[in-house]
């Protein structure tokens, strides 16, 4: 059974009371077709489509949205796991204030996905624990 954290509760994915769009506009957040159309803090047009890697998948998004929008349209819920007891984590702020969309982008470990904006070509991983820098070659 997988669970989905929001905003101040967790609820079952496969329920559909207070899921992740019930509770997402509930913090103000106006989605349409999976995608966040009004955000209480950030201005974002729809851009062109582009293509970027999720852990070695092709998905599509549009340019200049938060990562975890393009992530959320494509069905992914989990963004990360707890440190110690590995429970999943998905949006909780989306507002970049906690640690809940920590992803490794274009290999920069913690940056917080839901205000980081898409472009073309972005290999975005989920992290593991503390993230690791690679070191250029």
């Amino acid at each position: 059974m997988q669970y989905i954290l929001t905003s101040a509760f967790a609820s079952n994915a496969n329920s559909g009371a207070y899921g992740i769009n019930s509770a997402m506009e509930g913090m103000g957040l106006v989605m349409d077709d999976g995608r966040i159309k009004h955000h209480p803090i950030l201005e974002f047009k729809e851009g062109r489509k582009v293509r970027f890697t999720f852990d070695g998948k092709e998905l599509e998004g549009y340019e200049g949205e938060p990562i975890a929008c393009a992530l959320h349209a494509a069905g992914v819920r989990v963004l990360k796991e707890s440190p110690e007891l590995k429970r999943p984590r998905g949006f909780f702020c989306a507002i970049g204030n906690c640690s809940s969309c920590l992803m490794t982008v274009d290999g920069r470990p913690n940056v917080r996905v839901c205000v980081e904006r898409l472009r073309e070509g972005m290999n975005v991983i989920t992290q593991k624990g503390k993230g690791v820098l690679l070191a250029d070659k």
